[in-house]
């Protein structure tokens, strides 16, 4: 398995930007034209990609209103059957390719959530770049399988998932021939508090299995996708709205433009800082050094008069001798005559012989 997936345009994984993933679900209200100015503003905010979702509510489930397709447990859908919520949360199928086209045009990536194998083979007549498995599919080894029998890369959200779980869904998704796979942490509660996102999982997950991780992210907070970045985190995915106030099945947890620009602009600075290990002068840090601290004399010191603590002392600015050597000093005497304010050096010692070859401090 690869710890790079490769796309057209970009590569994901440690070492590159981070891929940030706009998804759409159902916060295009039903509205073509709605989902169109949706996108614009992704591309406005920031977005790499927009991801959508491919299911009707019967390839999801039944039209049934028994009590196990009642929604309950205190979700944002408590009360609706499966089938109601779905038909309402849907993307029409003959919006896809259209949306495509636009995704295309504004430069993002576009690519989909299949639920069933009619979705994927769909999404392989518009050759989608990429595939993503919900977190509820994970548990869904034939639809893995079909998926990764496209040869596309395949992203899989872990919400929920226990290790086993996720090594099983991989363990498909190889012998299937999938090549190229990340995984997302992700806390399937809509919308997520941050205290439950346990974000050390990320570094866990890339070592378990050698692939580039991220985060699928329903909190409503900048900060939690920014630690995950800070964590290892390469891709990271968000539900995006034009505005929460006008509601819908997924709004409550989605970001609107500006914090959603917020967010990207966050992870950018992010990464910068990040960085590499190093302990050197950094190229700002330059101006800097002559603030150190150095040798100075303090007093006027006459020639062959003996260096004391009252007449040398380690101050700033840096272009005396560093204080390394001032035990040294305070056992010399002058060999010239100087005068305060003076920066320190060897040659102003009349023996240097128990000090050897110092530098300046600068």
């Amino acid at each position: 398995m690869s710890n790079i997936i490769k796309l057209k345009n970009r590569s994901i994984g440690t070492g590159f930007p981070c891929y940030i993933i706009a998804e759409l679900s159902a916060n295009h209200g039903g509205s073509f034209d709605k989902a169109v100015r949706v996108l614009h503003a992704m591309q406005e905010s920031g977005a790499d990609a927009v991801k959508i979702q491919t299911y009707t509510a019967d390839t999801m489930t039944i039209d049934c209103g028994a009590e196990p397709f009642v929604v309950g447990g205190g979700t944002l859908w408590d009360g609706r059957t499966l089938h109601d919520l779905y038909r309402e949360a849907h993307t029409p199928w003959e919006w896809q390719p259209e949306l495509q086209k636009v995704a295309q045009i504004l430069g993002l990536d576009f690519f989909s959530t299949p639920f069933d194998a009619s979705a994927v083979g769909f999404l392989e007549a518009m050759d989608v770049p990429l595939y993503k498995i919900a977190s509820f599919e994970i548990v869904d080894l034939p639809l893995i399988r079909k998926v990764a029998a496209t040869g596309k890369p395949l992203i899989m959200s872990t919400g929920m998932a226990t290790l086993a779980e996720i090594e099983e869904a991989v363990a498909a998704a190889h012998s299937a021939g999938c090549t190229q796979l990340a995984l997302l942490k992700c806390n399937s509660g809509y919308p997520a508090p941050p205290e439950e996102m346990n974000l050390r999982t990320i570094p866990h997950l890339g070592h378990a299995f050698n692939v580039p991780v991220g985060l699928s992210d329903h909190t409503l907070e900048v900060a939690v996708p920014v630690a995950a970045v800070a964590m290892g985190a390469c891709i990271i995915e968000k539900h995006f709205t034009l505005d929460r106030s006008e509601g819908g099945p997924d709004s409550a947890f989605s970001l609107e433009p500006g914090e959603f620009r917020k967010m990207v602009d966050a992870v950018r600075v992010t990464e910068k800082a990040i960085g590499t290990v190093r302990y050197s002068v950094a190229e700002k840090e330059s101006a800097s050094r002559v603030f150190r601290k150095s040798l100075f004399v303090v007093k006027d010191v006459a020639a062959g008069e003996p260096f004391t603590a009252e007449n040398v002392r380690c101050i700033r600015p840096g272009y005396g001798l560093h204080s390394r050597f001032l035990e040294s000093v305070l056992t010399a005497k002058a060999a010239i005559n100087l005068t305060r304010g003076t920066p320190l050096q060897l040659s102003h010692l009349d023996r240097i012989s128990n000090i050897g070859h110092g530098r300046a401090c600068p």
